[in-house]
């Protein structure tokens, strides 16, 4: 996968769980929890739509440093690159 097809995952995930979030308002180094008012409950069911996406399963322990689009974009591409996926 790589970074292009990550971020379109990523803003499809976001989204799915937050339609009323305008895509081109997302800054790819912004902090989107807090940023976006997402609650921990958005950013599970993000999570989950992501791993639906792009076959990465991402362990609830790795939540703390996916602050960004930028760091979960970066997250999907080395994890599909090391073969980590579902």
């Amino acid at each position: 996968m790589n970074r292009q097809d990550a971020r379109a995952a990523v803003i499809a995930a976001i989204g799915a769980v937050a339609p009323e979030v305008d895509p081109a308002d997302l800054a790819a180094d912004e902090e989107i929890w807090f940023g976006l008012d997402l609650d921990s409950m958005d950013q599970l069911q993000i999570m989950e739509q992501l791993a639906e996406r792009t076959g990465v399963q991402i362990p609830e322990a790795d939540y703390p440093r996916l602050q960004s689009i930028d760091d979960i974009v970066e997250y999907c591409v080395a994890a599909t690159a090391a073969g980590v996926r579902e």
